[in-house]
């Protein structure tokens, strides 16, 4: 998920039974080059199965979540949430 505040770096956020975490998704020249995951301010971070499914869940739609995000802050479009509660395998 994003928030409607967010601020660049591109990134997402994972939550699970109130622990949070972060994926900032680096973009050079239209593509995703990188991805970096950090714990978020005044939350505890996701456990470690927590994490692994939501690095799978990043990795897999990193350019997805890059596309909803310029559609959301640079477009001002509207766009559809989802919520992934299983593995994509």
């Amino acid at each position: 998920m994003f928030y409607a505040n967010e601020h660049e770096p591109v990134h997402v956020h994972g939550k699970s039974q109130g622990r949070e975490s972060r994926a900032e998704i680096i973009v050079l020249n239209g593509a995703v080059s990188e991805i970096r995951y950090a714990s978020v301010l005044g939350r505890g971070p996701l456990d470690a199965n927590e994490m692994r499914f939501f690095e799978e869940i990043v990795t897999a739609r990193a350019d997805e979540i890059v596309a909803k995000w310029i559609d959301f802050f640079v477009l001002h479009k509207p766009i559809k949430p989802e919520r992934i509660t299983r593995r994509l395998k």
